[in-house]
């Protein structure tokens, strides 16, 4: 037989066990007492149900009752040994069996003698299945004899002396009682000098004068009769001595230094220790090689006596005990030996069986001797007893094998040493009865939520059944980690709650059959004070209001009491009591104290309570106002698969009305710890209606919000998991594209675990071609985002759908979507390629498109490959590298930007797809014309003269054609930078070298050249330099500059140019303009001059441009060369800085700049310095 039902948190397994035990235990379960419903019909051997005690003693002066009750089905009949025979009850007229019972009564009051009916009986219970037999009772009559007569003289001693006051009681059955009293029957006082041992004698350590009386009574009470027996009187006289001497202890019992004292398990062992001595000795006792035991230790009679209860094997070996006074100490020491009547190990146990099945009977007892196992069957040694095929003795276990009906019986195990025996009775009981469940049906439990619930299934069968319990007629059993499974057959929920509500089915099966119960369960709101009363401090002679809030399940009526200090409130008018308030008007001094709120139901009880205080009046504080405190109380109702509804209570608005609640979420499955925005309610509502999503395990909260900002979140409310639906929607996003030409890879966005709507999330991936009569393909998928369609032909458009699906079933039917299978490289070249050149830098290619089937993808668009294979004027075979061009879509036309003049081009169009690239057209090759070249290279100035300077120059890099000619023009410069007449000079193409005669001497000269070819000129490179000065014209200036006459012009001069500058700079401040426009007309080139970008105008410098940089200027540096890039004008190249500032002949310079502050001078300007002779060249 397999259990299902176990002890709590005990599981018991047949590979872990013995048989024999396994099967002891689950007999447990059906021991005493049978249901009634069973007794009716279910056949039991007999069972000993009460009996006598084995040592009874009787009081001789009433009936005597010899109790034998037993049970079984048939009812057993009974019969007694005495003494080891047959005892015929119905030949003795004073005895009578009890109707319906065993027992014996032996009517003694009205005639006969106790001691007549001594002996030993045992009394045997049988019916078809068995005999049970009771214990063996010895019947004895209690006896309560006199104190013989004696004659006791009186007792004269000196003080200080010790004494023994022997008792001596007679023997009696049981043995009395002794006590000391005097004439009054008071009891004598005892101290640690005077004490009554165990033997009853009364010691004295020391006797004192005020020891002496004549009525030490000595008397035995006999608690069975009722009676007590008094000694004759002792006469005890002490002298006073004036001196008494001082001893050492000696003890007065137990005699000698060691003693035995032997003792049962079980019982309690008293050990005793009365020593005398003057001053009266202490006693102390130790345990040798062991410590006391502390909980079992008690000491009595002022430490004379040391008791040691429930005594085991373990508390055997030497006792000493110690008397000490101020002259000395004696120990004495008690030897203990525990002995033990046997007791029960493992007692046998009823034992049920099936037809065919197997099992055993245990008796295992110890004691000291160890006991002997003896075994009986039906009241007979087992040795004699009919023979049972079906079973074996093995010592003190009796196995059974495949037991039939025949086998049932009754079975007596005896232990016994000779300190006592154990008799224990237990049947086999052999039945094949289908299981039966005893517990009413429709039994129905309400339990408060959050505490455990006990659903009980009492249960029989044989073989014993197994227990299973389904909630709500679901498949499954209920499991044992959420569960507890009782060996009863009780199903405990240990910590109910609201989901724990329904029906369970308790169902017992075995082999015969199968029998089921519900029960309902229901789990209610515990009840709560949600609003406590609070702790109060009013001033006297005001009203004082205490609230107490209390909310309850509503099928539940809950009564509330309010208590003062713990007791009832006080008859008193002031104190009024109604729904949810006590109000105590006119509070007085006395009102103060603890106020208590009690709530009860039939479930439970809750409690509150406020400190109320009285004061003298003080000012009212000013109002607080803060943002909300948070709501509390949080409850959920009507919950629905889609929706619920919360309600919770509002915190205190502290002074500023609350304007609404904010409702968040958090899904304790999916995203724990993540709290998500559900809803908002005014803040006059306290209740929302929630819709709710499949398969979620909800937790809410709620925050209040005011004018002055939003409260704390409340506590979460309990979780509320939704039952699992069918998926809402599908997954978005569907793709079909191809990773591979013979694949479809079809791609989706999964749905989130909020969406799944339930557990095992899949997809119903299905695919068939658009332009064929193919059948859908499906297949399921896993909870992933991708699957590959191996085997496809490319580029074939498909339908696509992606379905969800989870164990509750299919989302709606999904949308269809049109994908394509892998693309491959295109297989064709585009044909038909034309050029057209536009100019010299641009070219418009043609092409005619590919067909689309040789596509084989989508078409991205065609890309042109062109590169410069050689130049049209050098000829110059050298690899140059390919540029690209992409045009998107289908266009067959595109143009080529920024190719070189004068180029040999070659092409090849290509067409592209999501693959790739396809073959390549043949090439085409195209001339560009020739266009105008760049600057030349470089140019510079060398060998100056007086008259003459010779240019060296570099070809352009970029001819763009074939040069035709140079064309040179110049022009000088005086010291006021006005330009001169241009010359124009035209150079043939073959030279890098020209010079210039018959020029001016000591004069700058400014020069602008560029290169041409058919297509026209090219852009321009400039340079300035200066032909040198004549000796005998510089040494006459300088004897001229000598000269007085000259000095006093210069100072003149000076003075007018002063004068000149103050008017000029006062014109810059009105905002003037210089008249320069007319000195840049004559400097500027025409072909170069500068133009306005809004009416062609030339520039005009003003006051706006004084903060602006000017160009940088293209002097000659120090090696005289200038490239192209630094040939543009600027003032500032005909001046020696930006700033204004005198030559040494007091001319003005800076005239061209309005620039008040000094700007560092650019650093290719030249550093020349104005010489004496340039400064009268300006005024002739």
């Amino acid at each position: 037989m397999q259990l299902k039902i176990m002890p709590k948190k005990k599981r018991l397994s047949a590979g872990r066990a013995p048989l024999m035990l396994f099967l002891c235990q689950m007999i447990s379960a059906l021991e005493v007492p049978l249901d009634p419903k069973l007794l009716e019909d279910l056949v039991q051997p007999p069972t000993i149900t009460q009996q006598s005690p084995k040592d009874y003693i009787i009081d001789p002066r009433e009936n005597i009752v010899i109790q034998c009750e037993a049970k079984g089905k048939p009812p057993p009949s009974f019969s007694w040994t005495r003494n080891g025979t047959h005892f015929d009850i119905d030949k003795d007229p004073l005895v009578t069996m009890k109707p319906g019972s065993g027992t014996l009564i032996i009517n003694i009051m009205s005639e006969g003698k106790a001691e007549t009916y001594e002996g030993v009986y045992q009394c045997t219970a049988r019916n078809e299945r068995g005999a049970a037999i009771s214990n063996n009772i010895v019947i004895r009559p209690s006896r309560s004899p006199l104190w013989t007569k004696e004659k006791l003289e009186p007792i004269t001693l000196r003080n200080g002396q010790s004494l023994v006051l022997p008792c001596r009681p007679p023997i009696g059955l049981p043995p009395p009682i002794i006590f000391w009293m005097d004439n009054s029957f008071q009891r004598l006082p005892q101290s640690e000098r005077v004490s009554q041992g165990l033997n009853g004698d009364l010691y004295f350590s020391n006797v004192l004068p005020e020891d002496t009386r004549e009525d030490y009574i000595c008397y035995a009470r006999f608690n069975h009769t009722q009676t007590i027996q008094q000694k004759q009187p002792i006469s005890v006289k002490v002298i006073s001595a004036k001196s008494h001497r001082q001893r050492p202890p000696a003890f007065l019992t137990p005699d000698g230094n060691t003693s035995r004292k032997e003792e049962l398990r079980g019982n309690v062992l008293s050990l005793e220790c009365i020593a005398e001595g003057l001053p009266t000795p202490i006693i102390y006792w130790i345990k040798e090689d062991g410590t006391l035991p502390i909980n079992r230790t008690f000491y009595r009679n002022f430490k004379k006596t040391l008791q040691i209860v429930q005594v085991t094997e373990a508390d055997s070996g030497n006792y000493q005990c110690i008397a000490k006074n101020a002259l000395g100490a004696i120990h004495h020491t008690i030897s203990v030996t525990v002995k033990a009547a046997p007791y029960w190990i493992i007692a046998p146990q009823n034992l049920v069986l099936s037809p065919e099945e197997d099992g055993a009977l245990i008796c295992r007892a110890s004691g000291n001797p160890k006991p002997r196992i003896s075994w009986l069957s039906n009241g007979v040694p087992i040795e004699i007893a009919p023979d049972d095929p079906s079973r074996k003795i093995d010592g003190d276990t009796i196995i059974f094998s495949k037991v039939q009906e025949r086998s049932s019986a009754v079975y007596q195990c005896n232990a016994s040493n000779e300190y006592g025996y154990l008799l224990a009775n237990a049947f086999v009981n052999v039945l094949a009865e289908p299981p039966r469940i005893l517990t009413s049906a429709n039994t129905l439990y309400q339990v408060i939520a959050n505490r455990p619930a006990l659903l009980d299934c009492a249960f029989f069968g044989s073989p014993l059944p197994t227990i299973e319990w389904f909630k709500d007629a679901k498949g499954s059993a209920l499991r044992e980690d959420i569960y507890v499974l009782h060996e009863n057959g009780t199903l405990e929920i240990p910590v109910a709650q609201k989901d724990s509500t329904g029906t369970y089915t308790c169902v017992a099966r075995n082999k015969l059959g199968m029998a089921k119960n519900d029960v309902h369960l229901e789990i209610k709101d515990p009840t709560r004070i949600i609003k406590q009363p609070e702790y109060a401090v009013v001033q006297r002679g005001s009203t004082v209001s205490f609230e107490c809030k209390v909310k309850h399940d509503h099928t539940l009526i809950p009564t509330v009491t309010w208590l003062k200090d713990h007791g009832e409130l006080p008859s008193d008018g002031r104190f009024t009591v109604d729904k949810d308030h006590l109000v105590v008007a006119d509070v007085s001094d006395d009102d103060g104290g603890t106020y208590t709120c009690v709530a009860n139901t039939t479930l439970d009880n809750v409690s509150a309570s406020a400190v109320l205080s009285v004061v003298a009046p003080t000012p009212t504080p000013a109002p607080i106002y803060d943002v909300p405190n948070p709501p509390f109380d949080l409850e959920m109702t009507d919950q629905l698969d889609r929706s619920v509804q919360l309600s919770w209570t509002p915190g205190d608005d502290n002074n500023s009305p609350i304007t609404k609640f904010i409702i968040e979420y958090e899904d304790a499955m999916h995203e724990p710890g993540l709290w998500h925005h559900q809803t908002e309610v005014p803040g006059t509502q306290t209740t929302a209606q929630l819709k709710l999503s499949p398969y979620v395990n909800y937790s809410f909260r709620v925050m209040a919000e005011n004018n002055l900002g939003r409260s704390l979140p409340s506590e979460a409310s309990e979780q509320y998991l939704t039952k699992a639906a069918e998926p809402d929607k599908n997954p978005t996003a569907v793709e079909g594209l191809g990773s591979e030409p013979d694949n479809l890879v079809i791609t989706w966005k999964p749905l989130n675990g909020f969406e799944s709507n339930g557990p095992g999330l899949q997809y119903k991936v299905s695919w068939r071609q658009k332009d064929g009569d193919d059948e859908w393909t499906s297949v399921v998928v896993a909870n992933v985002s991708k699957y590959i369609v191996s085997g496809t032909p490319t580029f074939v458009p498909y339908l696509i759908k992606v379905q969800a699906l989870n164990d509750a079933g299919f989302a709606p039917e999904p949308a269809v979507v049109m994908g394509h299978s892998g693309e491959d490289l295109p297989m064709v070249a585009p044909g038909n390629v034309r050029v057209n050149v536009v100019n010299s830098t641009l070219a418009e290619v043609h092409w005619d498109p590919v067909p689309l089937k040789s596509i084989r993808g989508h078409l991205q668009g065609y890309r042109i490959y062109y590169w410069k294979a050689q130049s049209s004027l050098t000829r110059n075979r050298r690899h140059l590298e390919k540029k690209i061009l992409t045009f998107q879509g289908s266009k067959t036309h595109g143009m080529l930007p920024g190719l070189e003049p004068f180029s040999h081009y070659s092409l090849n169009v290509r067409v592209v797809n999501g693959k790739g690239e396809g073959p390549a057209s043949a090439d085409k090759v195209f001339n560009t014309p020739e266009g105008v070249p760049s600057a030349p290279s470089s140019l510079k100035i060398v060998n100056p003269t007086l008259d003459s300077l010779t240019l060296e120059w570099e070809p352009p890099s970029h001819p763009n054609g074939i040069l035709t000619e140079y064309t040179l023009k110049y022009q000088p410069i005086n010291s006021t930078h006005e330009l001169g007449p241009l010359v124009d000079l035209k150079i043939p193409a073959n030279k890098t070298r020209w010079t210039l005669k018959n020029l001016n001497f000591s004069t700058r000269y400014k020069f602008y050249f560029y290169a041409q070819t058919a297509a026209g000129s090219g852009s321009q490179i400039t340079e300035e330099a200066i032909t040198t000065v004549d000796e005998a014209m510089a040494s006459r200036q300088v004897d001229i500059a000598t000269q007085g006459w000259f000095i006093g012009l210069m100072c003149a001069v000076a003075l007018l140019i002063l004068i000149l500058l103050i008017v000029c700079f006062i014109r810059r401040n009105k905002g003037g303009k210089y008249p320069v426009k007319e000195k840049e007309d004559a400097h500027a080139d025409p072909e170069i001059q500068p133009m306005k970008e809004d009416d062609g105008t030339f520039g005009e410098y003003s006051d706006a441009e004084d903060h602006k940089p000017l160009k940088k200027g293209s002097r000659t540096p120090s090696d005289r060369t200038v490239k192209k890039e630094d040939s543009d004008d600027s003032l500032v190249d005909y001046g020696e800085g930006v700033n204004g500032q005198f030559n040494e002949d007091g001319s003005f310079i800076g005239q061209y700049s309005g620039k008040k502050e000094k700007e560092p001078a650019e650093g290719n300007e030249s550093s020349e310095a104005p010489s004496p002779v340039n400064a009268m060249n300006s005024f002739v």
